[in-house]
């Protein structure tokens, strides 16, 4: 599930005083942390997570970039492991019009000549095909 990251915050106005009241009390607590790090709301968030998508598992991730390039990484080890798929073979397909980041291998994996010309070489083992057309 992808919160739209930053976008979302940006949409809620600039220093809105019940948002800014919400930060300085989360600073208080904790400024930053990890899903490496136990804290005292990531088994609550986990939990609520499962009853909404009954998933048992999660990766809380920090935006959309992270979000997808973990799916890539998810999808090639289940490739390698549960289909059998030889050692650095693994293709990922992307519909053309995609967009999920700036990175270079989220550039590499779509055809937007603005995010895509001047930047490479990318990330192998990605295929553009044409969304919608079967």
């Amino acid at each position: 599930m992808d919160f739209i990251a930053g976008y979302g915050a940006t949409s809620q106005g600039h220093c809105h005083p019940k948002i800014l009241k919400a930060l300085v009390e989360q600073a208080c607590k904790v400024t930053l942390t990890s899903r490496a790090m136990l804290n005292p709301e990531l088994g609550k968030f986990a939990e609520l997570m499962h009853q909404v998508s009954g998933y048992d598992k999660l990766i809380p991730c920090n935006g959309g970039v992270e979000s997808v390039e973990t799916a890539c990484k998810l999808a090639r080890r289940w490739g390698y492991r549960a289909k059998g798929i030889p050692h650095n073979q693994a293709n990922i397909l992307f519909p053309t019009g995609n967009f999920w980041g700036r990175t270079i291998t989220a550039s590499g994996a779509c055809d937007d000549e603005q995010r895509y010309k001047d930047f490479g070489p990318f990330t192998a083992g990605f295929e553009l095909y044409k969304y919608n057309d079967v």
